[in-house]
């Protein structure tokens, strides 16, 4: 199958720039992160993602926009895993500008970094799965808006389970029944490897490889959510109350 580049396809001078400016950034937040264990589990993200952009980059490059939001959304990643996400100190730089605190002109009780950037990430990343189903599997109709919501849930809901499951397995529980059905979960590895394949990897290799498959692989991800949503259910239940 023929793959559609953009015309405005970002030049190359353009995207190593971004990378080398990202790189820069990244390796001086990475001199001292406040906790090391998490910085390195929020980095898998990134060790992950700049080898598919590289790969990408020569078979399906992107825009000069969407390149530009994705540096936008990976530094600040870089900064929530330098300090974690719920004690970025945003307030402080904020009323170091400009005198007045943030949180509490707008009533906030909580850090709220986690929430800003979670939801940056659909409007910085989107862009990106708008270009990749446009040239591999080209929407039409009322498809060509819902299917990018639908590509950016599934896979938002993907990240999630895979950032869950580093916590459960690296990762201490705050009580003892949290433990064993962790545990529970756990020893059920050939099920939940399962339904990551069935329902969110197969369905996103669909879309990729192959035009018209958006009905299918929308299903696809529904039954996988269905099972994983099971299996959470579960195994709380199993655990005797006394």
């Amino acid at each position: 199958m023929t793959t559609t580049a953009p015309a405005n396809a970002a030049p190359r001078p353009f995207v190593l720039g971004l990378l080398a400016a990202f790189a820069a950034i990244w390796t001086a937040l990475a001199l001292a992160p406040w906790y090391r264990q998490d910085w390195l589990l929020e980095n898998m993200l990134v060790f992950a993602a700049l080898p598919l952009l590289a790969w990408g980059y020569r078979t399906l490059p992107f825009t000069r926009g969407t390149y530009a939001c994705l540096f936008v959304f990976l530094v600040l990643h870089a900064i929530g895993a330098h300090y974690t996400y719920s004690e970025v100190p945003y307030d402080r730089a904020f009323e170091a500008v400009t005198g007045a605190s943030l949180n509490a002109l707008l009533g906030w009780e909580r850090n709220h970094y986690d929430r800003m950037v979670h939801f940056l990430y659909g409007l910085l990343v989107t862009p990106a799965a708008i270009e990749i189903l446009q040239a591999r599997a080209p929407p039409r109709g009322l498809w060509r808006w819902l299917l990018p919501v639908c590509f950016m849930m599934s896979h938002s809901v993907l990240y999630e389970m895979i950032e869950w499951l580093a916590a459960e397995v690296f990762g201490s529980h705050p009580t003892e029944d949290a433990r064993r059905a962790a545990e529970l979960i756990q020893r059920a590895p050939l099920f939940s490897s399962g339904v990551l394949a069935l329902g969110h990897l197969l369905p996103l290799g669909m879309l990729w490889a192959a035009p018209g498959m958006q009905l299918p692989a929308s299903l696809l991800v529904l039954l996988g959510l269905l099972a994983w949503e099971h299996l959470h259910v579960q195994a709380p239940q199993r655990i005797p109350l006394a």
